[in-house]
């Protein structure tokens, strides 16, 4: 883990998503100040890794923020509630022994099971927001058995399809790194009549620009 402090004025952001409904209308807020890119990287973990790592080839950045929606494994966290992920497991990276599962560390293996971002903000807003664990995967939750299996093993707050590829690239180009999901379900059998995704996305947006604007004070 390493920890980067001072955010300021002037900033050069990427703010990145995994799809366009996620970051469209960012595109027409005022800057604050702030010279912004914005990136859709695709859904997943692959298009995530290298769409972002293809980014950083191109340009340098003071900040690169992860926004996006996120399922919910805690009922604490209301819909639409913001949240910052700070660490993130790659979840299914390891093997499966009988009923157990074994992550590399478990096996003697090098690699990475989790990614974790400590920065100090100044944005009220930004350290207002519940920070959370996470869990990034290919596959979403969506069975009883495997919902009970994951909370036992890591007791995430929320999962993603992106969030862990993108602070592992930030991470090894040492670039200060945000991630913000806003919680659109709870995890369990899938039933998007559940969902709200149109509130999660609007106060996802809301705190967004809150955010920029209180970095440039």
């Amino acid at each position: 883990m390493f920890k980067l402090r001072t955010i300021f004025a002037g900033m050069k952001i990427l703010i990145a998503a995994a799809t366009a409904e996620e970051i469209s209308i960012l595109k027409e807020i005022d800057t604050y100040g702030h010279e912004i890119d914005f990136l859709i990287t695709g859904i997943g973990m692959v298009p995530t890794a290298y769409m972002i790592t293809r980014q950083f080839a191109a340009s340098e950045y003071d900040l690169a923020i992860n926004i996006g929606l996120a399922g919910s494994f805690d009922r604490s966290l209301e819909i639409g509630e913001v949240v910052r992920v700070e660490v993130d497991h790659l979840s299914e990276v390891g093997a499966e022994d009988g009923e157990d599962f074994l992550t590399l560390e478990d096996m003697g293996l090098e690699g990475l099971s989790s990614v974790s971002l400590e920065i100090d903000y100044h944005s009220d807003t930004l350290n207002g927001l519940p920070v959370v664990t996470g869990i990034t995967v290919n596959t979403v939750h969506g069975n009883e058995d495997s919902i009970e299996k994951i909370v036992n093993r890591l007791n995430p707050s929320v999962e993603t399809m992106e969030g862990a590829a993108f602070l592992f690239v930030c991470k090894r180009e040492r670039t200060m790194a945000i991630q913000l999901r806003s919680i659109s379900n709870y995890i369990e059998k899938r039933n998007k009549d559940n969902w709200n995704v149109q509130l999660a996305l609007s106060n996802l947006h809301r705190t967004i620009i809150q955010i920029l604007q209180e970095i440039t004070e």
